[in-house]
This record gives structure tokens, sequence and C-alpha cells, in this order.
């Protein structure tokens, strides 16, 4: 497993290697490249992805991100031949090192501030599907076609989060029933169980989500990224600390200048202009 050098440049100057990252403006597109093979993962994707996700916490100007798949496919998952081949012939504590690796592409994208769109048509398969899962909102199509289907290789569906963060997209037993069963979701009946927001045609899905993208990055960025370090953190909370905890975060937005922006368009009868601080 070659690990990819850490992300130090602001990402609208870093040359991804084993994807393809294009920033245009505030947004930022992370598309899995290679159409070919039905944009399969690799040892150093893999790693790359968690890497740029790592960086974005630390970069200001992208304030959204998209995520998609090349070629009218979103993703196949692991590459049979260069990641599942490899994994047959190693030994405990490199398994251990590979499925900890893997984990810290989720935990890299839920611990970026930027909200995470993604537009997802054709396959979505396997580790695929536990992207599109880890992003925060997902825009599908009909034809798409979402399998979590680790168990029809032998494999438990506790892989890189999914027991943990599926159920609370889709709900308890039908997260059961996608994992144990490693069956395919179409796009309608993903559209029906709330793991895709909305379903566009596969010509205007890219569209679709830069657009949403566009919208939340020109929002309170500050206050977007609360959200989404909130809705990650009263996932072990009760009640009472979720409003505590809420208490504390709304409390922090209302001292942004965005806050501030918003009062007085509201006065003037004006639509806000927010700049993230």
């Amino acid at each position: 497993m070659i690990a990819a050098n850490p992300v130090t440049l602001p990402l609208s100057q870093y040359k991804a290697r084993h994807v393809r990252l294009d920033v245009a403006g505030k947004v930022a597109t992370l598309t899995l490249d290679r159409p070919e093979k039905k944009n399969p993962l690799t040892f150093e994707s893999y790693d790359e992805i968690a890497n740029i996700f790592r960086a974005a916490a630390r970069d200001d100007g992208v304030k959204a991100f998209v995520l998609t798949g090349a070629g009218g496919n979103f993703c196949s998952g692991g590459d049979v031949f260069e990641i599942i081949g490899p994994l047959v012939e190693m030994d405990t504590a490199h398994l251990l090192k590979f499925t900890r690796m893997t984990g810290e592409a989720v935990k890299a994208m839920r611990a970026a501030p930027q909200p995470i769109v993604a537009a997802i048509d054709g396959v979505c398969a396997g580790a695929g599907a536990i992207l599109a899962m880890a992003s925060d909102l997902r825009i599908g199509t009909a034809k798409a076609k979402v399998a979590f289907l680790f168990n029809r290789v032998g494999l438990a569906g506790c892989d890189m989060g999914a027991c943990a963060i599926l159920p609370r997209i889709v709900g308890q037993g039908r997260a059961s029933e996608l994992l144990y069963t490693g069956r395919v979701m179409g796009g309608e009946e993903a559209e029906r169980w709330g793991f895709f927001n909305k379903l566009v045609s596969p010509e205007s899905v890219l569209a679709d989500a830069h657009a949403l993208a566009q919208e939340l990055a020109d929002g309170p960025t500050f206050a977007n990224a609360m959200t989404k370090r909130m809705l990650e953190m009263e996932w072990a909370m009760s009640v009472e600390q979720a409003i505590e905890s809420e208490a504390v975060a709304q409390a922090l937005c209302m001292e942004t200048e965005d806050f501030k922006r918003a009062y007085r368009a509201f006065a003037a009868k004006q639509k806000p202009v927010f700049e993230g601080n």
C-alpha cells in the first residue's frame, strides 16, 4: 500500500494523481476518473481521497464539494485486481492496516467542514456506495444502482462505518436488508428510502449537484460547517446534551458577521450576501 503525499497546497493548486480534482471559485469537484473500469478505487486513490478531505479542513477558499464519477458511473468499489487480489495474500496485520486506511477516507469526509454533494449515476457499489453514503447530500438518477455488496464476497456489511451511518439515512430495518443481502437498490427506491435527496436525469445530475453545492457555498459557511459538525456529534448524545451543545453552537454563530449581514439585509428587505465569516 503506497501512501499518497499529504496535501500541503491550497486545493486550487494541488495536482491530484489518482483522482481528478477541479476547483472553480468556492466549489471543488472530486471525480473518480477511471471510466473504462467504472471508476474503481485503488490503494492510492483511497489514500489521496483521505488526504484531499483532510486538506479541505485547512482551505478557507473551498466552501463545498461535489463528488462524482466519470463516464456515466459513480464507482464500482475496490479494483478486483489492484486491491482484492493482493488482499487475499496479506496477513492479518496488513489486512487491518488496509481496512483502517479505507476508513480514513470516510473519517476525513465527515471531518471536513464543507458540505459534500454526491452526483450519482450508474454503478455505485461496494466502497463506492460507502463514499456516497459518507457524503452529506446525494443527487441520483433512476439508472443508478446502489449496492453494499460486501457479503457477496464473503465479508461483513460493517465496512467503513456502514453499520453506523447507513441506518441513520435509511433506517435500521432497511439498512439491515441492504447490508445482509448486498442487493442492488435502484434509483427510484433509493429516493423513496431517503438515500437520494432527489432524482434527476443522467444528463443533468452533475449540473444539479453543482448548483446545490454552489448554493451551499454561497450560504453562511461557518454556520454550515457547524451544522455538519453537530449532525456528527449528536449521534452519541442524549437529547438534553444535544440541546445544550446546540445552544453553544448557535451562540457562536450569532457572533459571526454573516449573522449581522442577514439581519441588515432582512431589515432592508434585501437578500443577504454571505461572506463566510
